[in-house]
C-alpha cells in the first residue's frame, strides 16, 4: 500500500462552498485510496470523501489544504485534487 501527501491554497473566491465541496467529494471518490483533508495549520483531518465533514470545515479563500492518502492509486488521488484545487475548482469564482 502507498500514501502520499500534497498541498494546494484555496484561491477561489468564495472559499469550499457548496459546488466546491461537491466536486471535491465526488472526485475523491473516483479513487480507492483513503483520502483525508484538512485546513492548514490546525484543521482536524476529515473524510474527504464525505460532502458533509468537508462543507463542515467552512474553509475560505487562502487557506491551504492538506490531503494525505493512503492505498494503490494514493499519489493519482493526491495529485487530481490537488489540481482541482488549483483550478479554481473548475469555477470563474
Amino acid at each position: 500500500m502507498s500514501a502520499a501527501s500534497g498541498r494546494a491554497t484555496i484561491t477561489h473566491a468564495a472559499g469550499l462552498h457548496a459546488r466546491p465541496a461537491v466536486r471535491l467529494t465526488k472526485l475523491a471518490k473516483t479513487f480507492a485510496a483513503e483520502v483525508r483533508l484538512r485546513g492548514l495549520p490546525d484543521g482536524a483531518p476529515v473524510d474527504a470523501k464525505s460532502i458533509v465533514k468537508v462543507m463542515g470545515l467552512k474553509l475560505r479563500a487562502g487557506t491551504i489544504l492538506a490531503f494525505d492518502a493512503e492505498g494503490d492509486d494514493a499519489e493519482a488521488a493526491v495529485e487530481a485534487l490537488t489540481a482541482l484545487v488549483e483550478r479554481r475548482f473548475d469555477e470563474d469564482g
